[in-house]
């Protein structure tokens, strides 16, 4: 059986209003879920050894000068699992 010691969810917060929602919904699963920010490098991840990510969508259009990114290593990491969450204004 896992434990939420064991399994570990990244949720990068793009500034959506819902991310605390979300990773508590994760933990209600007994998983643990971890905030971190949107620009975390990939070898950050890397390190952390997430089972999964999801990344919560952000107020911001993607195609806003200024809407955060993430690293674009991320884009082909090998975790088993992805979820993508976005908000619509």
């Amino acid at each position: 059986m896992s434990t939420p010691s064991t399994e570990r969810i990244l949720i990068f917060d793009f500034g959506s209003q819902y991310v605390q929602l979300i990773a508590r919904r994760v933990r209600e699963l007994n998983v643990f879920a971890q905030i971190v920010r949107a620009d975390l490098p990939a070898h950050r991840v890397k390190g952390l050894n997430p089972k999964g990510i999801i990344f919560s969508g952000s107020p911001c259009s993607v195609y806003d000068k200024d809407a955060p990114h993430c690293d674009p290593a991320l884009t082909i990491w090998e975790s088993p699992s992805w979820a993508s969450v976005t908000a619509c204004n």
